[in-house]
């Protein structure tokens, strides 16, 4: 499908992969490479609100894993989550505790020349502010925003523009959240707008969770983003 909608790359969610053996993985950086598609980004599963020791060590342990199977693919981009604050905590500790398993990870990708996408994921990460303190208190090159356009419940397109000067992958969805918490079609022009004037260059993934069937759909917004991208130069 990616051939036939002449898509650049992919952004695989990687924890419904079948195993991360070599077999699995080599024969589909091959398959991929002689389709002209680049695996550029796999997302993964995490929680960096991890208060003690022990478990922020299996955390990045965790993390360590899927970097080395990024580098495998070529991909130069994790999407990771920061979790929720645990029972007791406050969100400042909280963001304490990520920022600290998320420091410590940020070394180990950058040794493989891989870019950490903290995503707005709801928990800690529901608001721009709380993820841009994350980043400002890692300062580090290899971490970044995986800025997902459908996830803000308050003001998402304020939110979008916070973040955008810090991203370095976006995930389009086809809708954003009104007032009341009703969901409404994107305003993918407004986005874009907002992404180009923040000089964002990287890549526009296409997340689509609507009712139509996505063999339909899918070709169809994707058209639409193509479309947008090159009005805007994003």
């Amino acid at each position: 499908m990616a051939v036939e909608q002449e898509i650049d790359g992919l952004d695989l969610t990687v924890y419904w992969f079948p195993n991360t053996e070599d077999d699995f993985l080599l024969s589909l950086k091959r398959l991929a490479y002689r389709n002209a598609v680049e695996i550029y980004s796999i997302s993964i599963r995490t929680d960096l609100c991890r208060p003690t020791p022990r478990e922020q060590a299996r955390e990045l342990q965790e993390i360590r894993k899927w970097i080395e199977v990024a580098h495998k693919l070529g991909a130069g981009h994790i999407r990771i989550f920061g979790g929720d604050a645990p029972p007791g905590a406050s969100l400042e500790q909280a963001a304490d505790w990520a920022a600290s398993v998320l420091g410590r990870a940020a070394e180990e990708a950058g040794k493989r020349g891989v870019i950490l996408g903290l995503e707005n994921h709801g928990g800690i990460t529901a608001a721009a502010e709380t993820m841009i303190g994350i980043l400002q208190r890692v300062d580090s090159p290899w971490v970044g925003i995986n800025l997902d356009t459908g996830n803000f419940l308050q003001d998402p397109y304020g939110q979008i523009e916070a973040c955008a000067p810090y991203a370095v992958n976006v995930q389009v969805k086809t809708r954003v959240m009104a007032p009341g918490g009703k969901p409404v079609p994107a305003d993918w022009g407004r986005i874009l707008q907002t992404l180009a004037t923040a000089g964002y260059k990287g890549y526009l993934a296409l997340e689509y969770e609507g009712e139509e069937d996505p063999v339909t759909a899918v070709p169809r917004y994707l058209r639409e983003l193509k479309a947008l991208a090159a009005r805007y130069g994003a």
